[in-house]
């Protein structure tokens, strides 16, 4: 059985949201417009940053999804790519920082039981 745990997104659950919250709905998708909209940053690399953000959340969807606006916002595969491999890096590089946690708690530990 391959089901999914993540329901395939429809028009039905697009829907569901607008009713359940129609204000908020629309101010969600004004910001994403905005925020996705050419700037500093042109909307191409706003969309590599995104596709970079969903593999550190692991989003399903927004992996699928900006990975095709990035496409459509002119990115190649090879930058796709470069910018999962930064996630990756960044990903892995917060357990790497964070292990100056475990390793003071092992000194502390060590010089708590010291004779």
């Amino acid at each position: 059985m391959s089901e999914s745990i993540y329901p395939v997104a429809t028009q039905d659950f697009a829907r569901k949201r607008r009713e359940l919250a129609p204000a908020i709905q629309d101010a969600f998708h004004a910001f994403s417009e905005l925020v996705f909209a050419d700037g500093a940053l042109p909307a191409k690399t706003k969309q590599l940053i995104a596709v970079a953000a969903a593999h550190i959340t692991q989003c399903p969807y927004c992996i699928k999804g900006h990975t095709r606006v990035a496409i459509k916002q002119g990115a190649n595969p090879k930058e796709i790519m470069e910018a999962i491999w930064v996630a990756a890096e960044m990903r892995a590089g917060g357990a790497y920082a964070h292990s100056a946690i475990s390793l003071t708690t092992i000194n502390e530990e060590q010089q708590r039981h010291e004779p």
